[in-house]
């Protein structure tokens, strides 16, 4: 005769009556899963808002620091009979949005006047864009040179404003 070995009875880990009362209860059941549902649709719908952050970059970045910036910009205009107006290159051009202001390092530019004379080669320590206003700002060692003939003009200043506007350029500053 064999002996079989029986394994005890599974015992059930859960509460006792706590699985047979709720299984007996579909209205239970339906609004234990309706709620879940609902807490997991309003969980998803909130999770796409944005957080609370302040909308002025300016006050997160400080007011020293630019909205952009470009480094070897370049920059021509042209008339309306395709000829350039305005050459313009700088190693780094700085923008500010709510001045509207650009700023330039070492700025050069070639501004042509009449399609019969030659452009004056501008050249200056640093610049200043106020875009409003369509004016720029040139300081520290600023030097204008046109070529005439065989010989060259050269004014030299330590600041000088250009007004795009009028095609002009101004000073208050001695120039030699």
């Amino acid at each position: 005769m064999s002996e079989e070995a029986s394994a005890p009875p599974a015992q059930d880990t859960a509460p006792s009556g706590f699985l047979p009362r709720l299984a007996d209860r579909p209205r239970i059941r339906a609004l234990a899963l309706a709620g879940t549902v609902i807490a997991t649709v309003y969980l998803l719908w909130h999770s796409d808002e944005p957080s609370v952050v302040g909308d002025d970059a300016e006050e997160l970045r400080g007011k020293a620091e630019p909205d952009g910036f470009i480094v070897n910009g370049h920059y021509v205009s042209y008339d309306d009979k395709g000829r350039p107006e305005v050459r313009f290159s700088s190693p780094r051009i700085e923008q500010f949005d709510s001045s509207g202001l650009a700023t330039m390092v070492a700025p050069e530019a070639e501004l042509y006047g009449e399609p019969e004379s030659r452009p004056w080669t501008v050249s200056a320590d640093n610049g200043s864009l106020l875009r409003n206003e369509n004016l720029l700002y040139l300081t520290g060692n600023v030097h204008m040179v046109q070529s005439s003939g065989d010989r060259n003009i050269t004014l030299t200043t330590q600041t000088l404003t250009l007004d795009n506007d009028t095609g002009t350029a101004y000073t208050d500053a001695p120039v030699e």
